[in-house]
């Protein structure tokens, strides 16, 4: 049976004791959302068209349904595919079982817009977001932002708090997660400097983890970059010496 590829790890202690280790083999690959630019989508057969918006989006809680349905008042028919079908926002969610989520249309969610629509393709709530100049993930479902990065909080039996974040894989899914046709985080390549997924995704780093962790952990991959270009500069002085001596 083929290994399993190890995964590098940083930790940092805050002002508060707790404890924040952070998936290094993730933040510094070159892991980037390619939907629309290259995703195959997480369905057999999809072709890029829906990326991971194949189903609708689970809201975690009751205020994040009234945030949701606040921005999607604020979309045009220039910016939703769909927004001649939303009356009310009874029209934009379903409830099953005591869990909301953003209602499906042709397979796939509400605010999905298709390659055909002249306003983009992808979430209308990003769309409409970046034509505001905010940030999409103040107005996006969380778990639309926050996959695949995974927060999770674990206290031992002396309540010493460690909070992990790490890339999303296809078992935090469940059964269903196995099944994906393709999951964008299963084999993650190194980031050239200055383009690894930390910088990329800032924003949802800085609103997962608040100021502090966030500052710890730039300022720990700052320092490894600049170590880095030290030494590539070292040995490319070195090369040349040797060039010139021999």
């Amino acid at each position: 049976m083929a290994g399993h590829a190890a995964t590098e790890w940083v930790s940092f202690l805050d002002d508060n004791g707790t404890t924040w280790l952070f998936d290094l083999t993730f933040l510094s690959s070159n892991w980037s959302c390619t939907f629309g630019v290259g995703c195959p989508g997480t369905e057999p057969g999809d072709n890029g068209r829906r990326g991971c918006c194949a189903h609708g989006a689970y809201l975690t809680a009751p205020a994040e349904r009234s945030l949701v349905a606040q921005q999607a008042s604020r979309l045009t028919a220039a910016q939703w595919q769909n927004h001649h079908l939303i009356s009310t926002d009874d029209d934009v969610f379903t409830v099953e079982d005591g869990e909301i989520s953003t209602r499906t249309v042709d397979d796939a969610c509400v605010f999905l817009n298709d390659e055909s629509f002249a306003g983009g393709h992808g979430c209308a709530l990003h769309i409409g977001a970046v034509d505001a100049g905010e940030l999409p993930l103040d107005w996006k479902p969380e778990v639309c932002w926050q996959v695949p990065f995974r927060l999770e909080t674990h206290t031992d039996d002396i309540g010493t708090v460690t909070m992990t974040l790490r890339a999303w894989r296809r078992t935090d899914w469940g059964e269903g997660g196995q099944d994906f046709d393709f999951w964008c985080t299963d084999h993650l390549t190194v980031g050239l400097p200055g383009h690894q997924t930390w910088r990329h995704h800032i924003d949802e780093l800085s609103r997962l983890t608040g100021p502090e962790p966030v500052a710890m952990l730039v300022d720990y991959l700052e320092k490894q970059e600049a170590r880095s270009r030290e030494s590539a500069v070292f040995l490319q002085s070195k090369s040349g010496n040797a060039r010139e001596t021999g």
